[in-house]
């Protein structure tokens, strides 16, 4: 599975997962909380995803990026998962809007 960093949105609280994880974690090899550890049905996942991927004229040049991420995301949605939103960017836009570097070509 590529490596997505996961935030699960509880009722109440917010749990981040990463390479780097809370004292508790710290005892598993790596540092790092796996994917397949976690009760995933009915919660609402925010998955950063690494869509920076090139572009020319509005086209995607290569989406090795975009099909790495897809196991971790069909894994998420069959472990029973109420909703993914997947975050990512593309390019440097330095803080400004620009279009040239929309997602909107990935999301299609």
């Amino acid at each position: 599975m590529a490596f997505c960093f996961i935030i699960l949105l509880l009722a109440s609280s917010v749990c981040c997962l990463n390479a780097t994880t809370q004292n508790h974690m710290n005892k598993m090899a790596l540092n790092k909380l796996s994917v397949d550890l976690l009760n995933l049905a009915g919660k609402r996942i925010l998955m950063r995803v690494d869509f920076n991927v090139p572009m020319k004229d509005g086209k995607i040049t290569n989406n090795q990026r975009i099909v790495a991420a897809l196991g971790t995301i069909k894994y998420v949605l069959d472990k029973g998962a109420k909703s993914v939103v997947l975050m990512s960017h593309l390019g440097r836009p330095d803080g400004k809007k620009n279009q040239k570097y929309s997602l909107k070509p990935v999301a299609e």
